[in-house]
């Protein structure tokens, strides 16, 4: 593993208390950076805790990502702990039910719509001025190849991550002169609890289209965010990073 110098930075990763975001938290932890975990599941933070121990500085909220007063407070409270903010990485996400577009429930539609895209926007909205202020920052949102092509059954899903996509690109803009960079990662579907809330179908349906005939590992993803959190990623912002197996070119 080569290690990215990130001493003395202090990260949020949302959803870090499991699969992509408690692996993108160890890499960070080992680069040298100080961590706090956001994540709705308190005892599931607590086991992550004990998974990270002697790793590096942790702390934990627990906290709804979707809820503009707690998030607020959630930063207020890692602020306390941290001291600063210098990298936000927004991955909590769930992928909602499979259904054709016509069939989708309501409420299904706006529950993936608030975790996957107001959260994010939120958790930016609360972040940002923290690291204008700092000098420096980066932000990387853990989108979705859904986002880029639009996977059939799953309309609320990569309409999200098409919206984070976006959000990636206005925001990353808006920054451009400020030293706080923001990219978003589309990865193809990686091997975690994420794939249990899908049907079989829909899994073989993803795993058929990705060229290298295997998912990405979490480990993958947490190597190519690390980049992007890093000083060594100084001229790209509001950028697309594809880690699809080669299932998108572009």
């Amino acid at each position: 593993m080569n290690r990215i110098d990130l001493t003395g930075k202090r990260a949020i990763v949302t959803g870090g208390a499991r699969g992509i975001g408690l692996a993108i938290a160890a890499r960070l932890l080992a680069s040298g950076a100080v961590v706090t975990l956001w994540d709705r599941d308190a005892p599931a933070l607590d086991a992550a805790v004990k998974r990270l121990a002697g790793s590096g500085e942790v702390h934990t909220a627990a906290v709804d990502v979707t809820v503009a007063a707690a998030v607020t407070a959630a930063r207020n409270r890692t602020l306390g702990a941290m001291g600063g903010i210098e990298i936000l990485i927004n991955n909590a996400g769930i992928t909602g039910p499979n259904a054709t577009t016509w069939e989708y429930p309501v409420a299904e539609w706006r529950k993936v719509i608030e975790v996957d895209l107001t959260a994010p926007f939120l958790c930016c909205r609360a972040v940002v001025p923290h690291l204008v202020k700092a000098g420096w920052g980066r932000i990387v949102n853990i989108a979705s190849v859904a986002g880029k092509e639009g996977n059939p059954n799953a309309p609320a899903y990569s309409a999200a991550k098409a919206g984070l996509i976006g959000l990636t690109k206005s925001l990353g803009k808006e920054l451009a002169k400020s030293n706080v960079l923001v990219n978003c990662v589309t990865p193809a579907v990686a091997e975690t609890d994420i794939l249990k809330q899908m049907t079989e179908a829909h899994v073989a349906f993803m795993l058929g289209k990705i060229p290298m005939g295997r998912f990405v590992q979490i480990d993958e993803i947490a190597a190519l965010v690390l980049w992007l959190a890093s000083a060594e990623c100084s001229f790209s912002t509001g950028a697309v990073f594809d880690i699809t197996g080669g299932r998108s070119t572009y």
